[in-house]
């Protein structure tokens, strides 16, 4: 199975733990592309709405595609009261949107899934003039919090974490979208803090697409050592997190 559709195996996991992102980014992100009523905006493989509420409450005509039909289906199950709510389940890569276009195109931590070429150039072109593309990520900092119980967990990590497909990061690059026509490209940070228990912990470990494919027998002894290494520390980890938003824009 492909990295990008594991998620689809776990949704309810996936909707309590993943992480959110700050009230403030949001209200930056509306203001940018002045988002209201009337606008319309399409939001990269959702998961199941770690970004979608702040943008459905301005009003804007919503549309989402996402990958994972079981995914789609609590979207549905959350959203679909929502009259300016729509979604389709379907691959981005090669999906004919027909007449479809958007004021606004944003993804959260779903964007680097597909290839460049591929998703710099179709947004692009499903973009108004003066349009935005939004692209949202975490980066997650719990080393600063506790670095003695960093150090113990990627001790766990090197003794059993032993996936049998590597999953590679990296290779997305958001500022190359000024090499498909894109302008006004720019980057801003906000940030935010999370704190786990033990079990919240490991829950939230096997979210990862590289987590969830862990195969025996490394996988009970993988998780068997994360949750010692935790309740060895107090049974709490945090987390520092910062909420990166790249902007670009469509010239008008």
């Amino acid at each position: 199975m492909e990295f990008r559709k594991v998620f689809d195996t776990i949704p309810e996991q996936f909707d309590k733990y993943r992480p959110r992102y700050s009230e403030k980014l949001f209200a930056e992100l509306v203001s940018y592309a002045d988002i209201k009523p009337g606008k319309k905006v399409l939001e990269l493989g959702p998961g199941t709405g770690q970004a979608t509420e702040p943008i459905l409450n301005t009003g804007c005509d919503y549309y989402a595609i996402e990958l994972g039909g079981n995914l789609a289906d609590m979207m549905k199950r959350k959203y679909g009261k929502f009259a300016n709510f729509d979604i389709v389940n379907a691959d981005f890569i090669i999906h004919d949107f027909g007449d479809q276009r958007f004021d606004m195109i944003y993804s959260a931590a779903t964007i680097q899934w597909i290839p460049e070429d591929i998703a710099f150039q179709k947004t692009f072109d499903l973009l108004n003039p003066g349009g935005v593309l939004a692209m949202l990520l975490t980066k997650a900092d719990y080393k600063t919090p506790n670095e003695e119980l960093y150090n113990k967990i990627q001790q766990v990590y090197s003794a059993y974490f032993k996936p049998d497909i590597e999953y590679k990061q990296g290779s997305f690059v958001y500022s190359n979208a000024v090499n498909y026509g894109y302008v006004d490209f720019e980057k801003r940070e906000y940030h935010g803090k999370r704190e786990f228990t033990t079990d919240e912990y490991i829950a939230f470990c096997g979210t990862h697409c590289d987590h969830i494919v862990l195969s025996e027998p490394y996988k009970s002894k993988f998780y068997d050592g994360l949750k010692c290494a935790v309740n060895e520390a107090g049974g709490k980890v945090i987390f520092f997190d910062t909420y990166v938003m790249y902007l670009a824009k469509k010239p008008i």
